[in-house]
């Protein structure tokens, strides 16, 4: 359902914020979270103008882990 990338992406991004849980003050992993986001938001955008991706789907940090399990 998923690209592979987007999917990987997601992936990376629930482990890094699994990591922030337990590591509060790690400013470089909170850095890297925001840069691998951004991608994620990215990459979302040109999946949805290739229709690859429905228009509404959304990606929420809340419900990351779900998409990935």
């Amino acid at each position: 359902d998923l690209p592979e990338d987007l999917y990987y992406l997601i992936k990376k991004a629930v482990a890094i914020r699994k990591h922030l849980e337990r590591n509060r003050k790690d400013k470089d992993s909170k850095f890297r979270l925001i840069l691998v986001e951004s991608r994620i938001h990215r990459l979302a955008r040109y999946y949805k103008t290739k229709s690859i991706l429905p228009p509404n789907w959304k990606y929420e940090s809340s419900t990351a882990s779900a998409l990935v399990a």
